[in-house]
């Protein structure tokens, strides 16, 4: 039997302030609040044993918001008890996540608030296909060191016709 394509359902990120990181994804990138922040915590509850199954004993405590896009894709914000940045927020070596992306039809936009929230642009804003079509992105930074790109034109869009040509 042939796989069939799934669809995306959520990324979650770990945060070092769960309101701060609410507030940047709500207001600079209109992300919507599906679930306020909540305290969840080590014990015999349900969801105290789920965490228990995916981070192992000893976590003790976490926060956690949930997060919607525009085309219902999730976005998971934990804030972890003894959370720590990571010594390199872009180790690309490194298996595993690399970042994720937002669309945007201003990217220009988009980068100039980002930066204005206390994020960081990592590059000039690039060009698909310079002089034949209006294809952009950028690197950029949250305030807290998590890397994600922006794009201008949806993904199957972009690459369908070859972007690296």
């Amino acid at each position: 039997m042939t796989p069939y394509p799934r669809s995306f359902s959520h990324i979650g990120l770990s945060v070092p302030d769960l309101d701060a990181a609410l507030t940047f994804y709500r207001d600079v990138l209109g992300l919507y609040v599906i679930m306020e922040p909540t305290e969840v915590v080590e014990d015999d509850s349900d969801i105290g044993r789920m965490c228990t199954d995916v981070f192992g004993p000893g976590w003790n405590r976490l926060r956690i918001a949930h997060m919607a896009t525009a085309d219902r894709i999730g976005l998971e914000l934990f804030e972890m008890d003894g959370n720590r940045a990571p010594e390199d927020n872009l180790d690309f070596r490194r298996h595993g996540t690399f970042h994720f992306a937002i669309q945007d039809p201003n990217v220009e936009g988009l980068v100039e608030r980002i930066v204005a929230a206390g994020g960081k642009q990592r590059m000039p804003i690039r060009k698909y296909f310079p002089g034949e079509k209006p294809y952009r992105m950028c690197y950029v930074e949250d305030p807290f060191g998590i890397v994600f790109e922006v794009y201008s034109h949806s993904y199957e869009l972009t690459y369908s016709a070859g972007a690296y040509s």
